[in-house]
């Protein structure tokens, strides 16, 4: 195992003892074939324990994991001929959000997301995954492309938030984030959307407007983040943990809520354990939704996505109606 989280040393501790037994058997030339069974067996029990019971927490926690697949991972395995696209035509590029034009399954398509690094140095270049609003733009120019030409839209959503740099915010992020919101809603293509890692605030709802929105398992999806909130709430961020345990911010919460429309698994642990898999069911996902959507004329996708949000929440109305 590398990249342990907290939460996951005892099943490194364990792993680690099985390893040093099955040297030392071979070392000694001794059947130990037994004991080796048994501590496999306890281990795959002590897994189903700890990921069958995940907290809201070690969720977030996953979602964060450095190796976790990112945008550029899942069009590598489900993009044929990809061509990324850059800039916004006003400002500049911004690598916290990658977009261009491929295929899926052979359908042309066209793709936009956060994307964050692997190690230090790409997170540098890359910003961590927090756009600036030239980014939230390229992103809106690739979509509007997207409609002019009647192409699908996939949406990959991983991002802590927008940048709230003096930079940012000078050019413009607030608009650029809301003019997002508005234009994405009247598009006339099917918009598909996946949460992947991190859904923050509204730099991942700049990208989330769509006819359907999933989440990978053990993503979350969020008004803020939990260190926020507890910043907020009992003006300690190291209350974190205590804050993710009352937001109710995992997949199967705002599958519960109706915030969104199914959940993609992942493998046991996570889906950097096993990238492919985990990019072979979103892209069934995919499928199966376009295959829904691309039925549609492009009216009745406006009013699909219209109605899409109109039915979240609930609200009590404080006018009183006159009797007649």
């Amino acid at each position: 195992m590398s990249g342990e989280l907290p939460f996951e040393q005892p099943l490194v501790e364990l792993s680690r003892k099985i390893a040093e037994l099955r040297a030392f058997s071979e070392e000694k030339g001794l059947d130990l074939s037994q004991e080796v069974a048994r501590l496999e067996e306890k281990l795959r029990e002590l897994e189903q324990e700890i990921y069958g019971n995940l907290t809201p927490w070690q969720k977030v926690q996953i979602a964060r994991h450095p190796a976790r697949p990112t945008t550029l991972d899942f069009i590598e395995r489900l993009i044929d001929d990809f061509v990324e696209l850059h800039g916004d035509r006003v400002f500049g590029d911004d690598p916290a959000i990658v977009g261009g034009i491929g295929k899926f399954r052979g359908i042309p398509i066209t793709v936009v997301g956060h994307q964050k690094g692997k190690d230090t140095k790409e997170n540098i270049a890359r910003n961590f995954g927090m756009p600036h609003p030239e980014g939230y733009r390229k992103a809106l120019r690739l979509m509007q492309q997207a409609d002019k030409f009647g192409r699908p839209i996939l949406c990959l959503i991983n991002t802590p938030g927008a940048y709230p740099g003096m930079a940012a915010e000078e050019r413009g992020q607030s608009e650029a984030i809301a003019r997002n919101l508005r234009e994405m809603a009247a598009l006339r293509v099917p918009i598909v959307c996946v949460v992947t890692g991190e859904g923050g605030s509204g730099g991942a709802l700049a990208l989330g407007v769509g006819n359907r929105l999933y989440m990978l398992e053990n993503s979350f999806y969020s008004v803020i983040s939990p260190e926020g909130a507890a910043a907020l709430l009992w003006k300690d961020a190291s209350q974190a943990q205590r804050a993710a345990e009352t937001m109710r911010i995992t997949a199967q919460d705002l599958l519960d809520m109706g915030v969104i429309d199914g959940i993609i698994p992942e493998p046991m642990g996570g889906a950097h354990r096993d990238v492919d898999w985990t990019a072979q069911r979103l892209g069934e996902t995919i499928a199966a939704a376009l295959d829904e959507l691309m039925r549609l004329s492009p009216e009745e996708l406006i009013e699909d996505r219209y109605e899409k949000y109109r039915r979240m929440g609930a609200f009590t109305s404080l006018v009183k109606m006159a009797d007649d």
